[in-house]
């Protein structure tokens, strides 16, 4: 008798875990879309158990619409790179994915979980947002649907790493659920937006198609949103299997052992003398330089369709994981701004990078920031942009960084530049520097026509000197100025701790990342005033 109903619950399950059936399944693959549990699958380490949470959820609880099996919800924890997350993933072939009473319950208790134990958390989004018909038991309790983006907000806060995958419908509120987690991935063909099309037609009277309002690639490129656009849930799967396995505790489930055979950059050290010039007039891509420095095939660029003129991406060098920060010298074309210049900080490459620092901190990843900057944009367009904000944003950022940081100085470090790519005063453990590294408050031509302009308009007044003499004096402030600007000069002065050569820095920065990921000191037994 007990065999015989324990073999009917257990079968009772595997009705529950088929969702909406074949037919859902079916709708889901029309749409170049996986069933929620082959997303689970294909997420998880091969042969990870998964312990489910709430699979009766809902069950006989809604039967006037329908039969909604685990509340169209899957969560569970398992290994992802030997990391055990929760994972919490929308069933879009139940009702759309739409949430009832019992799905925003069974959200919120896997929340708890996770923020108990202390698991990272991936949302696998999927939904048409809350079920209106129920609107009145799902929206407005304290253990309701708003409790959800609450609780993104305090575990975000805790410091336990959250990942969001968009990979179809995420409207209304349900919208900032992932928008309030760490990082953001969405796959070609999703949907990310506050109103549908057909509401945005209603309430203000304005046609626009889906894409346009609330597409991965206007996400990734415009609104800056998201930090990863996919071509497909395979792809959206196996990038976030790549984020999550840069978390200290996969590194630590395979502990680092230094040894002959390394991993390789792509491109030769060497090649890198190609790359830039020795006046650092030549434009370059900043990429190029990176694939001679990290490990070959290990680089997940965090929103590179946004904020161009700055290149931000997860990377390993000799197979530790850090956190990549670098100018890029190439003239870029955004959909917004238009042409942006190389090596200029714009407003929304601050506010990238400003997000980025704080993503490695979250994760603890160890920052390299590459500088080649001429500065901050200036002029109308850059104030009415708020340049200066976004910019105190990325120096704040900066400033509070606790992960190690470290500086290389390829090429220009002009004026605020250097401080929002991580000068000496913010407090790099080690800055090293290229022979063609320049340091200055503005390049020397600038700053030695401003310069002499000042001197000249005060012997002008005081009538004492002729055109040669003036010109004379140009020469004079421009030479002494290109002098001040030589990285020997800043070396002397201790604004760097080193010059080393270019084909160097991958060995470089292998030696110094050991270095740095050394334990802290802790505090040891010492006296106050003492009698002597």
């Amino acid at each position: 008798m007990l065999r015989a109903h324990c073999a009917a619950i257990a079968k009772e399950e595997a009705v529950l875990r088929e969702g909406g059936g074949k037919a859902g399944h079916e709708r889901q693959r029309k749409m170049n879309r996986l069933p929620v549990r082959e997303r689970i699958s294909h997420l998880l380490d091969k042969d990870s158990p998964f312990f489910e949470v709430g699979l009766w959820a809902a069950y006989k609880m809604y039967e006037q619409w329908g039969k909604i099996p685990a509340a169209g919800a899957v969560a569970g924890i398992g290994n992802v790179g030997g990391v055990p997350c929760m994972i919490i993933a929308n069933d879009a072939t139940v009702k759309a994915g739409a949430f009832f009473p019992q799905t925003a319950k069974k959200l919120i208790r896997a929340q708890r979980i996770a923020f108990e134990c202390s698991l990272p958390i991936a949302y696998l989004v999927d939904s048409a947002g809350v079920f209106l018909p129920m609107q009145d038991e799902i929206f407005p309790d304290e253990d309701d649907f708003g409790r959800i983006f609450r609780n993104n907000s305090v575990i975000s806060a805790a410091g336990i790493p959250q990942f969001a995958a968009i990979m179809g419908n995420c409207v209304a509120g349900g919208a900032y659920l992932p928008v309030l987690c760490d990082k953001i991935l969405m796959t070609k063909g999703s949907g990310l937006y506050l109103a549908g099309p057909s509401l945005v037609k209603a309430a203000i009277g304005q046609t626009v198609d889906a894409e346009e309002l609330g597409g991965a690639q206007m996400h990734a490129e415009i609104s800056g949103t998201v930090d990863f656009c996919e071509k497909d849930d395979l792809s959206c799967l196996k990038r976030l299997r790549s984020l999550i396995a840069l978390l200290p505790e996969a590194n630590k489930s395979k502990p680092f052992e230094p040894s002959k055979e390394t991993s390789k950059p792509a491109k030769s050290p060497d090649a890198i003398y190609e790359l830039i010039s020795f006046d650092g007039q030549k434009q370059y891509d900043v990429r190029d330089l990176l694939a001679s420095v990290v490990d070959a095939n290990s680089i997940d660029e965090y929103k590179a369709g946004y904020g161009k003129t700055i290149v931000t991406a997860y990377a390993r060098i000799d197979r530790r994981p850090v956190g990549i920060v670098a100018n890029q010298r190439l003239q870029a074309r955004t959909k917004k701004e238009g042409i942006q210049m190389g090596g200029v900080i714009y407003a929304d490459s601050a506010d990238k990078a400003a997000r980025f620092v704080m993503d490695c901190n979250q994760t603890s990843l160890p920052i390299i920031f590459f500088q080649d900057v001429t500065g901050f944009m200036v002029g109308r367009d850059a104030e009415e942009s708020g340049i200066i904000r976004s910019g105190a944003k990325l120096v704040n950022a900066v400033s509070n960084s606790v992960v190690p940081k470290i500086t290389v100085v390829v090429g220009g470090s002009f004026g605020a530049g250097n401080y929002a790519m991580c000068g000496k005063a913010y407090d790099p453990r080690f800055i090293i520097a290229w022979p063609t590294a320049r340091y200055a408050v503005m390049g020397a031509a600038q700053a030695s026509d401003t310069v002499f302009a000042v001197l000249a308009r005060a012997r002008e007044r005081d009538k004492t000197s002729s055109p040669q003499e003036l010109e004379e004096l140009r020469n004079t402030v421009k030479k002494n100025y290109e002098e001040q600007t030589d990285i020997r000069y800043g070396a002397a002065r201790g604004w760097v701790d080193a010059i080393i050569q270019p084909h160097e820095t991958r060995d470089v920065l292998t030696r110094l990342l050991q270095y740095v990921s050394r334990p802290m000191p802790k505090a040891h037994f010492h006296t106050g005033v003492v009698q002597v």
